[in-house]
């Protein structure tokens, strides 16, 4: 497989890949085909290179850093992603490009470039191994790998997990002793999955993805197969396997509640909700059915609203959270993948939607262009915070924020029921009144280089395009109202922090 705040005014960098032409269609939070296929090509590309890089780094590591075998463990199941990236690059593609692949990637090339680090490294990865194996069933390929457990459960990424009835529910095993592993051994559509106990001294050639001629399933073994509509199941309880949304042209968004790397190293999303551990059956279809409903009020949101759900997700990961809170999340690191508790219905979800790829859009965009210097000193006013946030935070929200107003005023003006169009209405002013307090800071920052000026610019006018649809008396002064008294109780917080010789953080 290929490898695979400061105050002085900034010029963008004269390798900016980012083409000024497409700066007032991002100003304008919308898109085009090529916009779109150039920020997915750059974050593929991108989490080649960190795959690369992790696969150099436990290469070269100095002698003791890693535990003896490791190096050639990592190497065995690299292997078996060439060898399935060469029997089918798009179906090996589908594991090495998904979101959680890079989390996974960058968590273990952080560990092993940073000094004392290095045991989180070794503990992240063996999970090199079920990526291997869920390439390697995706393109179908006869194989034989033995995975370490984590935690008590086989994780395969994009396929789902494993938890072996006869093997501890939890728990990581005791230092120095080897962790249960399961042997996976594969055939095209099918995998059986056998269960091992710890073997401190496992067969190198049983671990290394080739083809051992096994004769047939072992006692014991749980059998996987590949459905039509592409889900990989079994009649066996302690499969898990995940479930998909599905496009109108067939392509799957993966509804991912096993992957060990679906949230984020301090295991909560940033608004303090957990990940949900297992859907069941009913928040299954509550999505299904929320995702069904969303479409035409995506369609409604504008031209490009579908369009960049199609292109920018790739997996959803469900929130635990209390029923009738809506949160949802969206992580660098993870490209593709959106956190968000359960919506309640079509409308709910198409606005999480079109608001998080806003996130993931302008994420990428920071990728291929210098858009500030300014550093990330918490200091600046958002409306849609309590907390005072960083200059690339306040830029962050204020782009979201602005396509939420966009999508709210075309719901307001579409929606018959008078009680739903009254609170789009109400979404729409406040959003829009949020923005407007965010814009005069970014406008006056001379961080911004000159392609972020360019785009600010951009974001302005649409904003004033967005003036001028008047919406029903007393919503405007009520979103009015609701920033003033968050700028008064942000101002009166940040006084009370210094009072108490605290700088506000």
């Amino acid at each position: 497989m290929n490898p695979p705040g400061t105050t002085t005014p900034a010029p963008a960098p004269a390798d900016s890949a980012l083409p000024d032409e497409m700066l007032p269609v991002l100003g304008s939070t919308g898109s085009t085909p090529q916009l779109l296929a150039l920020l997915v090509s750059h974050q593929h590309a991108r989490r080649l290179l960190t795959l690369r890089a992790l696969l150099e780094a436990v290469m070269d590591a100095p002698a003791g850093v890693l535990p003896a075998g490791t190096a050639d463990r990592v190497l065995r199941d690299w292997r078996l992603l060439e060898a399935a990236d060469r029997a089918d690059s798009a179906a090996t593609r589908q594991v090495v490009q998904y979101p959680h692949t890079g989390a996974w990637a960058e968590r273990c090339l952080r560990a092993l470039t940073r000094p004392g680090q290095a045991h989180r490294a070794v503990e992240e990865l063996p999970h090199l191994a079920g990526l291997a194996v869920a390439a390697a069933a995706r393109a179908g390929l006869r194989f034989t790998v033995d995975v370490p457990l984590r935690d008590g459960e086989l994780r395969l990424p994009t396929l789902g997990g494993h938890r072996p009835a006869l093997l501890p529910a939890a728990g990581s095993p005791a230092p120095g002793t080897p962790a249960p592993r399961i042997r996976v051994i594969g055939e095209p559509r099918r995998l059986w999955l056998v269960p091992l106990p710890p073997d401190p001294d496992p067969d190198p050639a049983r671990a290394s993805g080739q083809d051992l001629d096994t004769p047939g399933p072992l006692p014991g073994s749980v059998e996987v197969r590949l459905g039509a509509d592409g889900i990989w199941r079994s009649a066996a309880p302690g499969w898990r396997p995940l479930q998909a949304l599905r496009h109108p042209d067939g392509r799957a968004v993966l509804i991912d509640d096993v992957d060990p790397y679906r949230d984020e190293e301090r295991r909560t999303n940033p608004y303090g909700l957990d990940i949900a551990d297992r859907l069941d059956l009913g928040g299954h279809a509550a999505w299904r059915t929320a995702w069904r409903d969303a479409r035409p009020w995506l369609r409604l949101g504008g031209p490009t609203r579908a369009a960049e759900v199609g292109a920018l997700l790739d997996c959803v990961v469900p929130l635990a959270g209390a029923p009738g809170a809506q949160c949802s999340a969206t992580r660098g690191e993870a490209f593709g993948a959106l956190l968000s508790s359960t919506p309640r219905d079509g409308l709910e979800l198409a606005a999480t939607l079109v608001h998080e790829l806003q996130h993931a859009k302008l994420l990428a965009v920071s990728q291929l262009a210098v858009l500030h210097t300014a550093d990330d000193t918490p200091g600046y006013f958002a409306p849609w915070r309590p907390d005072p946030r960083p200059f690339d935070g306040l830029f962050q929200g204020a782009y979201a924020h602005l396509a939420l107003a966009d999508f709210h005023l075309r719901a307001a003006k579409a929606l018959i029921d008078p009680a739903r169009r009254d609170a789009a209405w109400a979404d729409h002013c406040r959003c829009r009144e949020q923005v407007g307090a965010a814009l005069p800071q970014l406008l006056g920052a001379r961080a911004l280089t000159r392609q972020g000026r360019a785009l600010a610019n951009a974001m302005a006018a649409h904003h004033t395009r967005l003036k001028e649809h008047a919406p029903p008396d007393g919503h405007l002064a009520r979103a009015t109202a609701y920033v003033e008294t968050a700028r008064v109780i942000w101002r009166r917080r940040r006084a009370q922090m210094t009072t108490n010789g605290r700088e506000p953080a």
